[in-house]
């Protein structure tokens, strides 16, 4: 389905006596002007009075470009519940899977989309695909402490079949982890405080299995230099037997990984650091090792993308349903420009949608190679 028909599926929040502007035109006007730069309503208003010819070649633009406060209203108005879905169903047309894809969860805090109280900034969970490149899905969470529903429900709408789904300890919950499981995908999920049992469990565990039965490991180690500094990174991991109490509880469990890191820095002491993992996966050291490193794309490619590229932190939308159905417009542009072709930037495949109205068009409708 074409990014102009699962549009046209977000019902309209107006009664009939105030649609004087198409809700399908307010949609792809907003979409047009943020993949070419727009931060705000006025600049979206601006971009739409500056290439309204342009516009009317998709859609009938009848009565031109609304003003800035009509086109906030309106896209205030529209259920961030729908809009999201019908975003993570265009998102299931585009994925290419190839091989076992990844999906790593993230959350990500708007810093300015609140009204000086920074406990109502909007907090989101962001599912990220490795393999495709894009943002898979976001979901509006009440908070840091409360992502675990907002997953839940984000791993109701993904299609995970076959997937392998990464995530941070806040998110290391038994649910999630049946959630997964159930659906026929696989997990790896940090352990830290929340589940100091069995952290200690696996860590006695692997301090055995090394002294008692060091063949039954496998071993993956990997090592990045520059800039003067060395990191080493040594991935253990072994199968689940019952020495570990804990594991029964936790739906699929194969193995358990041991990720050590350490960081040389010239004239410094030695930096160590150890991390411990569960896994639905079998034995494979160098497979979940990346698995690992792939999960924090999620921050270098999508959160850092859309701040640095898309203003995102510093944008001051935040009333009503602003920001949540703006930010998800966002995504919607980030993932058409990752779709594009053309070896460039982020920013640069943006600058060029804000000069170009064929670039725009290649990019919004894949016209392009």
């Amino acid at each position: 389905m074409s990014l102009l028909a699962q549009l046209a599926t977000i019902d309209d929040p107006r009664r009939d006596i105030n649609k004087r502007y198409d809700l399908l035109d307010i949609l792809f006007l907003t979409v047009s002007a943020v993949i070419s730069g727009a931060e705000g309503w006025k600049d979206i208003k601006e971009f739409g009075d500056e290439k309204l010819v342009w516009l009317r070649q998709y859609r009938p633009f009848a009565n031109g470009v609304p003003v800035d406060d009509t086109i906030a209203r309106v896209v205030r108005a529209i259920d961030p519940e729908q809009f999201n879905r019908a975003f993570i169903a265009w998102v299931n047309e585009v994925r290419r899977a190839q091989g076992q894809e990844q999906i790593a969860l993230d959350g990500k805090t708007l810093r300015r989309s609140h009204d000086g109280d920074r406990q109502t900034a909007l907090h989101s969970i962001t599912a990220w695909g490795h393999e495709s490149g894009l943002v898979l899905a976001q979901m509006k969470s009440s908070g840091k402490k409360n992502e675990q529903a907002s997953v839940m429900e984000m791993l109701d709408l993904l299609q995970v079949k076959g997937a392998h789904i990464t995530a941070d300890a806040m998110n290391t919950q038994k649910k999630i982890a049946r959630k997964v499981h159930g659906k026929g995908g696989d997990y790896t999920l940090s352990l830290k405080d929340n589940h100091k049992t069995l952290r200690e469990e696996i860590k006695a565990y692997f301090h055995k299995v090394t002294r008692d039965e060091p063949a039954e490991l496998a071993v993956y180690e990997e090592v990045d230099a520059g800039h003067g500094r060395v990191e080493k990174r040594t991935c253990r991991q072994v199968r689940v037997t019952a020495w570990i109490s804990e594991a029964a509880k936790w739906p699929g469990l194969q193995t358990v990984i041991e990720m050590e890191r350490e960081r040389h820095l010239p004239g410094q002491e030695v930096e160590r650091e150890t991390q411990y993992y569960i896994s639905s996966l079998p034995l494979d050291a160098a497979g979940v090792a990346r698995g690992i490193r792939r999960h924090w794309e999620v921050e270098n490619k999508a959160h850092w993308v859309l701040d640095v590229a898309f203003k995102e932190d510093d944008c001051r939308i935040r009333k009503g349903d602003g920001a949540e159905n703006v930010g998800i417009i966002r995504r919607f542009c980030l993932n058409l420009a990752r779709l594009h072709p053309q070896k460039n930037s982020m920013r640069g495949k943006l600058k060029q949608a804000g000069w170009s109205d064929t670039r725009r068009a290649e990019i919004l409708f894949g016209q392009a190679g």
